[in-house]
C-alpha cells in the first residue's frame, strides 16, 4: 500500500485508487512511477486472474494534471531533464493503454491536462454529469504533447484541433460527444452502481476473449483493411476451438452459465 497509490483486489478486478487528493490527484514523479510499475505488474497477470482494472480517485476530484510544486521544479530544468521527465510519463500512459484487461476509468470532479491522458488510455470512461475536462496546458503555456499520441485515436484531429490549442474546459455533455466519455450519470452513487455492472458484463464474458476482444481493436488498427480481413478468420477459429470457446458454446446450448461466470466471484 503506497501514500500515494492505493490498489484492491475484487476477484478477477483491480481497482487503482489516486490517492493524493491534497493535490486533486495531481501527477508528480513518483506517482507516475507507482502508476507505470502497478500496471506493468497487473498486465503481467493470466486471464483467469486478472479481468478488468477500475481507474479512480480519492476526494472530489479525479486528476487534475500536472502537481504545482513538481511543475515549480520543472522551471529550472533544462531540455534534457525535461525531456527525460515526459518520457517516464510517456512510458506510464504506454502501460495502462497496453494493458491485456479493459480499464475502466470512473472520472468525478475534473479530467485535467494529464487527467485526460488517463482518460485516453482507458478503455470505458465512465463520469458524473458535473465532472469538467480539459487540455489545459496552453494556458501554461505548454502544450498537450505526451497524451496527443493516446488522445487523437480516441477524439480525432478535428476535435483535437478546437480543443488543444484554446485550453478551454467542458462538460461532460461535450467529452461524451467526442468519444473521450462513453457513461454520463447523475451523481456519484450512480457512477458506482455503473462501474460495478460494468464489472460484471466482465464477469460474463470469457476470460481470454476478453483480452483477445480488445487486442483486437489495435491489432486491426494496425494492420489496416486488408491485413485485418487476412487475420481475423485465424483468430476467430482459434478462439472456437479453444477450451474456452468449446465451453462457451455449449454452455449457451445447454442454457447455463460457463463455468467462469462463477470463477469471477471466487
Amino acid at each position: 500500500m503506497s501514500e500515494l497509490l492505493r490498489v484492491e483486489r475484487d476477484g478477477p478486478f483491480a481497482r487503482v485508487t489516486l490517492s493524493r487528493p491534497e493535490v486533486r490527484n495531481a501527477f508528480n514523479a513518483a506517482l507516475i512511477e507507482e502508476l507505470h510499475a502497478t500496471f506493468e505488474t497487473l498486465g503481467a497477470e493470466p486471464p483467469d486472474s486478472l479481468r478488468g482494472v477500475v481507474l479512480a480517485g480519492d476526494g472530489p476530484t479525479f486528476c487534475a494534471g500536472a502537481d504545482i510544486e513538481w511543475m515549480r521544479a520543472a522551471i529550472g530544468l533544462g531540455v534534457e531533464e525535461n525531456e527525460r521527465d515526459a518520457t517516464a510519463m510517456q512510458v506510464m500512459f504506454a502501460a495502462i493503454d497496453a494493458c491485456p484487461v479493459p480499464v475502466i476509468a470512473r472520472v468525478h470532479g475534473a479530467a485535467l491536462g494529464g487527467g485526460m491522458g488517463l482518460c485516453a488510455v482507458s478503455d470505458i470512461v465512465a463520469t458524473t454529469a458535473d465532472a469538467t475536462f480539459g487540455f489545459t496546458e496552453t494556458r501554461l503555456g505548454i502544450i498537450p504533447a505526451v497524451i496527443s499520441t493516446f488522445v487523437l485515436p480516441k477524439i480525432g484531429a478535428s476535435h483535437a484541433r478546437a480543443l488543444f490549442a484554446t485550453g478551454q474546459r467542458f462538460d461532460a455533455g461535450r467529452a461524451q460527444r467526442i468519444g473521450l466519455v462513453h457513461e454520463v450519470v447523475a451523481e456519484e452513487a450512480a457512477l458506482d452502481a455503473t462501474v460495478e455492472a460494468l464489472l460484471d458484463e466482465l464477469r460474463a464474458a470469457g476470460p481470454t476473449a476478453i483480452r483477445a476482444a480488445k487486442s483486437l481493436v489495435r491489432t486491426n488498427q494496425e494492420l489496416g483493411p486488408a491485413g485485418a480481413r487476412a487475420r481475423t478468420p485465424g483468430l476467430i477459429a482459434r478462439q472456437r476451438t479453444s477450451p474456452e470457446g468449446q465451453e462457451g458454446l455449449t454452455a449457451f446450448l445447454e442454457k447455463r452459465d460457463p463455468n467462469w461466470r462463477s470463477r469471477a466471484h471466487g
